[in-house]
């Protein structure tokens, strides 16, 4: 039985998200709730008092539920609080009015192929010649080219112009950028010329965080400068500093086939690391000095902080250190053996900190990780005790040899089944989230961690201290420069066994991709409703094995029946649906014929959609709608879709120079369609049709749109169309009252067959 006033935040935790995503689906049009959560609050502890003054079980029982519900209500208001986008001068107020605004860079920069991309906070906007106060954020990016210096953190600019609001999906199933943004407090996105905007000063808005970066950018140079290989450098980076803007798209697919993506990302792990590295070493040296526990901690508390500083103070490390100096203060004051208790604390400041965080995916791995590893880890491990076996085979009457050679295989072994249970562990408490959120599960993740893992984690302390060697060797240098010189060979060594630990496992990642390439279920699509069912079925699945209660079991099979009638339900709903998308490529002409669960994609093009084209803008629908058959074709070669070109009489005629090239007429489903990508005349044979997709600036007139196709037919742009182009045509189009329909700034066209 749980004694809940021992882990009141086990419940506190708990109510608080509760009310944080009540108010992210269902909160856009609540009125103000402070004064509700006021009264409630009010209410809960004078119910608190009477219950303890009549000692009357009801009573008690009572306040309880009014307190929880007090915290959902405290969730919900935190949550109202910090969306910027309710303030009165928010930039949403001013629309398109702005003609210019004053925005201070306010984080780091993500270096890309061919841009900067960072995120700026607007401090004033221009309106109708007059400057005033303004707030919100907006995600910029701006060209990666000769002359434009990468952004830095606390430059105040003026741009040109105005931002416009974050754009939708604009593909059936495709990644929700803007609503990603929106959990970020950004609800605007500009792209930049580098004669559109000025950089006036330097001004951070955080000046620790201004000299966090630039540690960070220096240690940063010092791999640079130590570790040659590029690939090397950049996992290196990555794996010490959390800076992966050089890691290239090969790595970052072998580490995510593999599900070995967290060694590129500082987080916990690292934190753990230092944090456990420096505990052990503690404890060896001056664990029997008075008060060792308290001022362990506050060096504890100093190393792992001096670290989140060092690293740039990013919010996947700022995260990490909460947490472990929560863990860290709880062992200090005695309380380790409440770890859930300690872990909801954490949770619960950082959400009061900042509501947002609960959409956050690092933070949902982290905490999950964390909880499952604590609780299911130890009873994995009690499956096997390896240790014990291998003890048993020792005889007084063997060998010394073999005596400590079956002690250190049972050393060995057993710790390797520590890590195995440990890895397991972690998988159970993110397996849903790894499915909601990646759409496929490595199950070559036991394989990859088992070896990667310790030998990335070796990585991290060589690398740190090659960082702590170069600070030593670099102190000499103040005072006589050539002393840095000679002692250049330390740091130099301590690089080269850094490089090759990270060339290692590198290495093995990229031999377990190649090996187990097909170890991957992949196109797995699950609702945030199943995801909640399959942490159901997990958490009732735990219960009844702790419990062996047969009601347990009786909650597993209910949930159970849940999800395979949810999935049974969105199969119904599928299977019957005929649809025609136009879909939103840049630059390129797509189209698909959906039926059930089956697809065919053709480009009208000469030219295949690339790996990248078809895994952001199509592979999204194809897992949502649970597709089954698939099919790409290219120039409508091999398509099952009826087709015939129809050729423009002046096609022929040798006295001009721009000749009218054909018309593509398909039919599917009793759908007609046709797609038209030159110049074509009045004289063309009529053909009516439903929907007309014009491509690559097709040069027609809205009286020969009507002639040859009918004046009633829906006019599609696809993405293969100028934008000055879509404007003109689109203006002449609708005025002789064309329907019209741009896939570049509405999105995919989306199109259902006629009733039969």
């Amino acid at each position: 039985m749980i004694t809940w006033a021992t882990f009141p935040f086990v419940r506190y935790t708990p109510a608080l998200i509760l009310g944080i995503v009540a108010y992210l689906y269902f909160g856009d049009f609540w009125l103000e709730l402070w004064p509700v959560t006021v009264a409630l609050a009010g209410l809960a502890i004078g119910l608190v008092f009477w219950s303890v003054r009549h000692r009357n079980p009801a009573a008690t029982d009572a306040a309880g539920a009014l307190a929880l519900l007090t915290i959902v209500a405290l969730g919900a208001t935190l949550t109202q609080r910090a969306t910027e986008s309710r303030r009165a001068d928010h930039l949403f107020r001013f629309a398109d009015t702005v003609d210019c605004y004053q925005a201070v860079v306010d984080e780091a920069t993500v270096v890309r192929a061919a841009t900067f991309a960072t995120t700026l906070r607007v401090q004033a906007v221009r309106v109708a010649g007059r400057w005033r106060q303004a707030t919100g954020a907006v995600r910029v990016s701006l060209p990666r080219v000769a002359g434009i210096a990468e952004p830095r953190y606390g430059e105040v600019w003026l741009i040109r112009g105005h931002p416009d609001p974050s754009k939708p999906p604009l593909n059936p199933g495709e990644f929700d950028y803007r609503y990603y943004l929106a959990c970020r407090q950004v609800y605007h996105q500009q792209y930049i010329h580098p004669d559109q905007y000025r950089v006036l000063r330097l001004a951070p808005p955080n000046m620790l965080v201004a000299v966090s970066m630039r540690a960070a950018a220096q240690l940063d140079g010092i791999f640079h400068h130590y570790i040659k290989a590029k690939r090397e450098y950049a996992i290196a980076s990555a794996l010490v500093l959390g800076i992966k803007d050089d890691v290239d798209l090969a790595t970052k697919q072998a580490y995510t086939a593999t599900g070995t993506t967290h060694i590129m990302a500082v987080s916990g792990l690292q934190v753990g690391l230092l944090f456990a590295a420096m505990s052990l070493l503690l404890r060896k040296l001056f664990g029997r000095v008075r008060g060792f526990r308290l001022w362990s901690a506050l060096v504890g508390l100093a190393v792992i902080w001096s670290y989140a500083f060092l690293t740039g103070l990013s919010a996947s490390v700022l995260r990490a250190t909460v947490m472990f100096t929560v863990i860290i203060i709880g062992r200090a004051w005695g309380r380790q053996d409440s770890i859930f208790n300690t872990l909801g604390v954490a949770a619960f400041g950082l959400l009061v900190w900042n509501p947002f965080l609960v959409v956050d995916v690092g933070f949902q791995l982290s905490f999950l990780a964390v909880l499952s590893i604590v609780y299911v880890q130890p009873r994995i491990a009690r499956w096997l005790d390896v240790e014990a076996y291998f003890y048993a085979r020792r005889r007084p009457w063997q060998p010394k040899v073999v005596q400590w050679a079956w002690r250190g295989s049972g050393w060995f072994l057993d710790l390797t089944w520590q890590a195995v249970a440990l890895s397991l562990a972690a998988q159970v408490a993110t397996f849903g989230l790894g499915l909601y959120y990646f759409h496929q599960f490595p199950l070559s993740f036991l394989v990859s961690n088992l070896v990667a893992v310790p030998i990335s984690s070796g990585a991290v302390y060589v690398g740190l201290a090659l960082l702590g060697v170069k600070g030593i060797v670099a102190l000499p240098g103040i005072w006589w420069p050539k002393a840095s010189i000679w002692l250049d060979w330390l740091p130099k060594t301590v690089a080269w066994v850094f490089e090759k630990m990270v060339w290692l496992f590198n290495e093995y990642i990229f031999l377990v991709s190649r090996v187990m390439a097909n170890w991957v279920i992949r196109e797995i699509h699950v609702s945030a409703f199943q995801t909640v069912l399959i942490f159901g079925l997990i958490g009732t699945a735990l219960a009844w094995f702790n419990t062996r209660r047969l009601g347990w079991l009786a909650g597993l099979t209910a949930v159970l029946v849940l999800y395979a009638g949810s999935r049974v339900a969105e199969a119904r709903v599928v299977a019957p649906t005929e649809e025609f998308i136009v879909y939103s490529i840049p630059r390129r002409s797509a189209v698909g014929f959906w039926q059930g669960a089956s697809a065919e994609f053709v480009t009208p093009d000469s030219l295949p959609l690339t790996e990248t084209e078809r895994t952001y803008r199509l592979l999204p629908g194809i897992i949502r709608r649970a597709a089954r058959r698939t099919a790409y074709r290219v120039g409508w070669r091999g398509s099952t879709i009826p087709v015939q070109r129809l050729a423009d009489p002046d096609s022929s005629n040798e006295q001009r120079f721009l000749k009218p090239g054909p018309v593509v007429l398909a039919q599917w489903r009793g759908l007609r369609l046709a797609f038209v990508s030159n110049r074509i005349s009045a004289a063309t044979q009529p053909a009516p049709v439903d929907v007309l997709v014009l491509r690559r600036n097709a040069r027609l007139r809205p009286e020969t749109v009507a002639a040859v196709f009918g004046p009633k037919v829906q006019v599609v742009f696809d993405s293969s169309c100028k934008i000055w182009y879509v404007a003109r045509q689109d203006s002449s189009l609708r005025a002789h009252g064309f329907r019209t329909w741009d896939v570049t700034a509405q999105g995919a066209f989306r199109c259902r067959p006629p009733q039969r």
